[in-house]
C-alpha cells in the first residue's frame, strides 16, 4: 500500500516553536510540513495558496484564541483536521476544543513520536488524545466521547478505524498483527485500544467484548 504524504501547517505566535517543530517533521517521510503562520490571517492565506491536511493549532494567540480559530477554519474548510497542540490541561478549554471541531488535544510537553501519531490518527479521520490529556479527561469523570467533534453527531462512538480494530482484538490478534493487516503501525494500533477502551469505559478485552456484542459492533464469524 503506498503511503500518503500529509501536508501539515503549524499555528502559533512564537517563531522558534514553529521553527522547532517544522525542523522535527521534516524527518518524517510521509508528513510534508507547509510554512507555519503567526496569525489566522497568514493562515487562512497558507491554505488558499497550499495544500493542507492537518493543522497544528495553539490555543493561546494573541489576537483570536485558537479555539475561535478553530470554528472559522472549519467553516470555510471542513476537511482540514486540527489538532490542539498548547500548554493548557484545562478540562474545560479541551471540551471546547474539540465542540469547535478539532479532531486532537495534546500539550506541548508531549514527545515528538506522540505528535507525529496524533497527526497520523487524525489523518485517518480518527479522534486523538494524547496518554497525558486522556488522565485529565479521566480524572474528571468526563466521557471522552461527549469530547469529540460535533462534525458528525450521527456517527457511531467508535470511527470506522477503531471498529476495525475492535473486530481484531476480538478475533485475538497481536497489536503487531492488526497492526500488520491495516497497515499500520503497533504504536497506532496501541493509540487505538486506548482510545476504544476509553469510549466504551471497558474494564478488560471480555468487558470490551461484550459491549461490542451487546452492540452489534463486531462479527466474529472467520
Amino acid at each position: 500500500m503506498t503511503k500518503q504524504t500529509i501536508h501539515v501547517l503549524i499555528i502559533d505566535d512564537h517563531e522558534l516553536m514553529i521553527q522547532g517543530l517544522l525542523s522535527l517533521l521534516e524527518d518524517e517521510d510521509d508528513i510534508s510540513t507547509v510554512n507555519g503562520a503567526g496569525t489566522l490571517e497568514e493562515a487562512m492565506a497558507a491554505m488558499e495558496n497550499e495544500r493542507v491536511d492537518v493543522i497544528l493549532m495553539d490555543v493561546n494567540m494573541p489576537e483570536i484564541s485558537g479555539i475561535e480559530a478553530t470554528e472559522i477554519i472549519k467553516k470555510s474548510y471542513p476537511e482540514i483536521k486540527i489538532i490542539a497542540l498548547t500548554m493548557h490541561d484545562d478540562i474545560s478549554i479541551i471540551t471546547k476544543m474539540f465542540k469547535a471541531g478539532a479532531s486532537g488535544y495534546i500539550l506541548k510537553r508531549t514527545k515528538m513520536p506522540e505528535v507525529v501519531e496524533a497527526i497520523k490518527t487524525v489523518f485517518h479521520n480518527d479522534k486523538f488524545l494524547s496518554a497525558n490529556t486522556q488522565d485529565i479527561v479521566m480524572e474528571n469523570f468526563l466521557n471522552p466521547a461527549e469530547l469529540w467533534s460535533r462534525e458528525d453527531k450521527r456517527s457511531p462512538v467508535l470511527s470506522k478505524r477503531e471498529l476495525e480494530v475492535l473486530e481484531l482484538i476480538a478475533k485475538e490478534y497481536s497489536n503487531q498483527e492488526i497492526g500488520d493487516k491495516l497497515f499500520i503501525s503497533e504504536r497506532t494500533v496501541e493509540a487505538h485500544r486506548r482510545n476504544i477502551f476509553i469510549k466504551t469505559k471497558a474494564k478488560s478485552v471480555v468487558g470490551l467484548i461484550k459491549y461490542a456484542i451487546k452492540n452489534d459492533l463486531i462479527s466474529l464469524e472467520k
